[in-house]
């Protein structure tokens, strides 16, 4: 297993991050503690939970199978969602991220989270009063480092100065949807976490299972995770179908799985940290740590980027022109 600092800290990650959003939902708690055995087995030591997933269960169970290890593990778990029909039951005011914390060290047993993050962006709240309040959980020990998700750029980039300009523990970590079929953050938000520091764990990397294999057209099962309340519309302007007979014929010429081949690709995009894996049981894990060992060749690589990139949109399209021209012009000093 390979381990990478989680943007600027001195904090080692392992590559591979196992997702629990399963746990305690189609994962029970026997089938958990296998899936988290096998995961110290192989050397991951990064686990990311939220307080949403199965109702919190999945940072109940978490925390139960976790106890002996959890000096040499990092622990991950997310705030926003609805907590409950009150109106300060979600959202990141500092009342409820407070609250949040609280709840989630509960259901964890544990003192301390290493990473902290807003499971979204709350633009009803202060900018301001958020970072205070997760500065303050970092004051007093409760939580290590803190983090953001499915954030824009410039809203990023906002908290990024705030916490730089008050003084306050700044987001470290991006969690952004980025796959083969998803890479939309290629044009801004790669670009600024890179320029800033900022760690990237890339959540549903195999696009909630369609980068398996499993599924071909509109062939799709109504218990997938693919049809789950929530998700969001997938690729919608790429070719799915090309990408997809692309990463079988990769995978096939490397005797390996497409899984593989898809976790492979977004664990060496330039600025990425880690990638978050799901599993309902052992041997779904064990087909996406076969991504561990993998390496991917550069005609492979150029291959899958070809198929799978987005067309440049103004301003990201006229930049890189420019850039490109220029590289053009140096060369021919």
């Amino acid at each position: 297993m390979k381990y990478t600092r989680l943007g600027r800290t001195g904090l080692q990650v392992s590559e591979v991050c196992m997702g629990t959003m399963t746990f305690g939902g189609v994962t029970d708690e026997s089938e958990a503690q296998k899936i988290f055995d096998r995961c110290i087995e192989k050397g991951v030591n990064f686990f990311d939970s939220a307080n949403v997933y199965t109702g919190g269960q999945s940072e109940t169970i978490l925390g139960k199978i976790m106890k002996e290890h959890r000096k040499d593990l990092v622990i991950a778990t997310k705030v926003f969602n609805p907590q409950g029909p009150g109106p300060n039951d979600m959202g990141l005011s500092r009342k409820h991220i407070i609250q949040a914390c609280e709840d989630s060290l509960r259901r964890l047993d544990t003192d301390y989270i290493d990473l902290y993050q807003v499971h979204a962006d709350d633009n009803n709240t202060p900018l301001e009063e958020t970072l205070r309040a997760l500065d303050q959980l970092v004051r007093d020990g409760k939580v290590r480092y803190i983090g953001a998700s499915n954030h824009t750029a410039w809203r990023l980039s906002d908290a990024l100065w705030t916490s730089e300009t008050r003084g306050l523990a700044r987001y470290d970590c991006l969690q952004p949807l980025y796959n083969l079929i998803e890479r939309g953050v290629d044009q801004e938000l790669l670009p600024l976490c890179r320029d800033k520091g900022v760690g990237v764990i890339a959540w549903s990397p195999l696009a909630s299972g369609w980068l398996t294999g499993k599924y071909r057209g509109d062939d799709v099962p109504e218990d997938a995770r693919l049809n789950q309340p929530g998700r969001p519309p997938m690729g919608a302007t790429v070719d799915r179908e090309a990408i997809l007979d692309t990463l079988i014929k990769i995978a096939d010429g490397l005797g390996t799985t497409p899984a593989a081949v898809a976790l492979r690709w977004v664990m060496n995009q330039d600025g990425l940290t880690s990638a978050i894996v799901g599993a309902r049981n052992v041997e779904q894990l064990d087909d996406n740590l076969g991504a561990v060992d993998l390496e991917l060749e550069g005609d492979a690589w150029k291959e899958l980027d070809r198929v799978s990139r987005l067309p440049l949109t103004y301003p990201s399209g006229l930049v890189m022109m420019m850039q490109r021209r220029r590289q053009a012009q140096s060369a021919q000093q």
